[in-house]
């Protein structure tokens, strides 16, 4: 992930319905929640979260399916994860010490095979 989309990540991040929708959406996967559902847990008009879900979108930190009637939401995991690297990516030069701590923060909550607790 380049600079600019790495910017449109985060600016699309730093508002607070959308980062509480986006951290919905990751919490409900693999199976994904539809826009409504993510509207009601919020308590947040529909119109209003659409907006939220197509910034979410064009940032490419989710993707949207249409499954019947209902349009299920799913996180990015792979622009997410270009944007965490290319924020990390020159962190080291050369002396990794100083990106260790943050990755060992990373870590326990992401271990391959488990379920993070709610």
């Amino acid at each position: 992930m380049e600079k600019e989309a790495t910017i449109e990540a985060l600016a699309a991040l730093a508002q607070p319905s959308r980062m509480d929708a986006f951290k919905l959406i990751v919490m409900h996967e693999p199976e994904g929640i539809a826009a409504g559902e993510i509207a009601r847990q919020l308590d947040i008009p529909q119109n209003t979260m659409s907006s939220h879900l197509a910034i979410l979108s064009r940032a490419g930190l989710i993707v949207s399916e249409r499954q019947s009637r209902s349009i299920i939401y799913k996180a990015s995991f792979g622009n997410l994860r270009a944007a965490i690297n290319y924020l990390l990516k020159d962190c080291c030069r050369g002396h990794p010490e100083i990106c260790a701590p943050l990755i060992a923060d990373i870590v326990p909550c992401c271990a391959p095979g488990e379920k993070a607790d709610g």
